[in-house]
């Protein structure tokens, strides 16, 4: 039987990367998007042919309860959300209702349908804010230092409530920071990836960037959403921390990014004292362990490959509007 996946949330970074996955594996893939006026299919835009698309939206239940008895799908990945933690402090109960209430609705929806269903919970190394233990494992207490962390700490225990309360198979990814060159320009490895970039082609003299010293544990969009998958086929349903283990500072990719252009991050990088949250998450720090043994999964990509992944595509995606769509062959990094 062809296994259905429903993905909220197909449009953004990691719904696109899933979507090719599943697809790939031959599932009936099915995307929620909501009603817009504007297009914000690019990342999908070459799987349309093979994609199905329905609407919904994780503030309306009847439209959730709708979208879920239409394709009723063997597998639902939550991935919607308010996702960009800084608009979360200026729309906290968006955020919240969004990111929060959004996975009651839907957890709702499915166990009023077809309880059978496997759900996958979006959860995020947010909820671990202000870390009580470096690293941080499925033990690790929350302590949540953002409106957005906060509502996906909510999802994430409600998550664990339905699958105790009601026996589904409802399972969250501790996902930790996962990055690609299809990551939305306003997140920081994209801000600086693009910034470099400008700048090389002489579009911009400077980047303005927040606290340099944060660290984070950074890893490829591409390989996290192989453990996604894996979490919905284990025999019971549990919850995972998928990490590299590795930290890294917001310094060294601006280092690499620059590098990689030839660039001395130093000459163009400008911190702005008004760029730094509120309050900061200081080191995140996934331990994997029981991904790698029990999924069997592991990165594919590299810090630096990362970063470099990133910088190539956006000099070309810059160069390429330069130049009227023609590209040509990114610089040495040793180029002064």
């Amino acid at each position: 039987m062809t296994q259905t996946a429903l993905i909220t949330g197909v449009t953004g970074q990691d719904g696109s990367y899933l979507a090719e996955l599943l697809l790939e594996k031959g599932y009936r893939v099915v995307g929620m998007t909501r009603r817009s006026s504007t297009d914000s299919n690019e990342r999908i835009e070459h799987l349309r042919d093979r994609l199905e698309l329905i609407q919904g939206d994780l503030l309306d239940q009847a439209s959730l309860g709708t979208a879920i008895q239409t394709v009723r799908p063997t597998e639902v990945y939550n991935l919607g959300a308010q996702s960009f933690v800084p608009t979360s402090w200026n729309q906290p109960v968006l955020t919240g209702e969004f990111t929060g209430l959004g996975v009651t609705r839907i957890l709702e929806a499915i166990r009023q349908t077809d309880p059978t269903i496997r759900f996958y919970q979006a959860s995020s190394s947010e909820m671990f804010g202000k870390v009580r233990e470096v690293p941080q494992t499925e033990l690790t207490p929350f302590h949540p230092r953002s409106p957005y962390g906060v509502a996906k700490a909510y999802g994430h225990f409600l998550t664990v409530n339905y699958r105790e309360s009601f026996g589904m198979y409802a399972v969250s990814g501790i996902l930790f920071n996962h990055e690609s060159p299809r990551r939305g320009l306003e997140f920081v490895t994209r801000k600086v990836t693009d910034g470099a970039a400008r700048i090389k082609l002489g579009m911009a003299k400077e980047l303005r960037m927040g606290n340099l010293e944060a660290q984070r544990d950074w890893g490829f969009a591409g390989d996290y959403v192989r453990a996604m998958w894996a979490m919905l086929q284990q025999p019971e349903p549990s919850d995972y921390v998928v990490a590299t283990g590795v930290a890294h500072s917001v310094r060294e990719v601006c280092e690499i990014a620059f590098g990689r252009l030839g660039l001395d991050y130093q000459k163009h990088v400008v911190v702005d004292p008004d760029l730094y949250r509120p309050a900061e998450v200081d080191h995140l720090l996934g331990d994997a362990s029981r991904a790698r043994a029990a999924l069997g999964w592991s990165p594919s990509v590299d810090f630096r490959g990362l970063i470099e992944m990133m910088v190539d595509s956006d000099f070309q995606r810059l160069q390429a509007h330069m130049n009227g769509g023609t590209t040509v062959d990114i610089p040495s990094p040793t180029v002064p």
